[in-house]
């Protein structure tokens, strides 16, 4: 079995986009569940106020074996300038990942063939 969602929102006055997948995956006893996220935001700024963000950078892994169950996390965020017409925008982004692999149950493997 295999789900798929995909998200694709803008907003009306175009300076935020978010972009979300989702998969949810049931092979070999093993449900695997992948999210992931895309935020970018859009702000003109002048010159004067150039003080980018710092880089962010965060990784987390669990495994638990009595559960029989592993995750992963990751998120990073950033900025960058960009100049368009003269104007100056400062772009804020933002990515995370998220997997989670867990067994399951015979009963759940044969009702889902």
């Amino acid at each position: 079995m295999r789900d798929l969602l995909f998200k694709n929102l803008t907003s009306q006055d175009r300076k935020r986009k978010i972009i979300a997948s989702s998969e949810i995956v049931d092979r070999q006893g093993v449900r695997s569940i992948v999210r992931r996220h895309f935020i970018c935001t859009v702000r003109e700024i002048h010159h004067n106020q150039m003080q980018k963000p710092q880089p962010y950078l965060y990784v987390l892994k669990e495994h638990n074996t009595k559960e029989q169950q592993e995750k992963f996390f990751c998120r990073i965020k950033g900025s960058i300038y960009a100049v368009s017409n003269g104007r100056l925008f400062l772009i804020h982004f933002m990515h995370s990942l998220k997997i989670s692999l867990k067994a399951i149950s015979q009963d759940l493997i044969q009702y889902s063939e």
